[in-house]
């Protein structure tokens, strides 16, 4: 996934509540940028850490930047704007590069899947059809991936309506695509959201299907490219 803009250059001041995010441009300027990632961006947020921010999609929206990568210890670019995890995923699938879920003829977006409840993707194709949820993962710590970064009730109740849907004869999948290069493996963090956690392991036994992919950042493009494999 390529970004549309050339991405500019600034430094974190510090996060103000959960969607806004205080910077500096390289010219001293300060502005004042949406972040849509809800989690704590733990290992990510630390001020004075180089940043990238792109123009706000809507012209006539209140803050004109975008939070979207960030350079963490050891040089690793992060992806950290969530909204780009479900665009990088259908690239890789519509290309192949997720053979678990390739060969299907259609990809259908933020489907309902129940009342009340989305799923991020329903691929369909020869009588058959996956619902993909798709999570961003942005924590790593010792090569090690892990979601979530802060207590998630949505992730969990994802998985209860990926194991619904599994149950009433569907494939059902979760996604997770870690947007930093320095993962080896992923998991669970039990330790931040242990309830998750559980809720993961039961929706795997359940029949759930759990990929992770780790991708290739760079300031022009955001690619997955390697499969992980899962530490329960």
């Amino acid at each position: 996934m390529k970004f549309e803009e050339n991405l500019i250059p600034a430094r974190l001041v510090n996060r103000e509540k959960r969607f806004l995010v205080h910077l500096r441009l390289e010219d001293g300027r300060p502005v004042i940028a949406h972040t849509n990632n809800t989690g704590t961006m733990r290992g990510c947020n630390e001020a004075g850490s180089r940043v990238w921010i792109s123009p706000a999609d809507f012209p006539h929206r209140k803050l004109k930047w975008t939070h979207e990568l960030v350079e963490t210890t050891g040089g690793i670019l992060v992806g950290i704007n969530t909204a780009r995890a479900q665009r990088i995923a259908e690239e890789a699938i519509e290309l192949g590069r997720i053979p678990e879920l390739a060969g299907f003829e259609n990809m259908g977006r933020e489907k309902v899947s129940s009342p009340g409840s989305r799923i991020d993707l329903l691929l369909e194709g020869h009588g058959k059809r996956v619902w993909v949820e798709v999570k961003n993962v942005t924590l790593v710590e010792n090569a090690h991936a892990r979601f979530p970064d802060a207590v998630s009730a949505r992730g969990l109740k994802h998985l209860r309506e990926l194991e619904r849907l599994y149950k009433a004869g569907d494939r059902a999948a979760m996604l997770f695509v870690v947007q930093r290069a320095d993962a080896k493996s992923f998991g669970p963090a039990d330790d931040i959201d242990p309830e998750y956690a559980e809720g993961l392991r039961h929706a795997i036994q359940a029949g759930v299907e759990v990929y992770a992919y780790a991708a290739e950042v760079s300031l022009e493009e955001s690619t997955l490219n390697r499969k992980l494999p899962l530490k329960l």
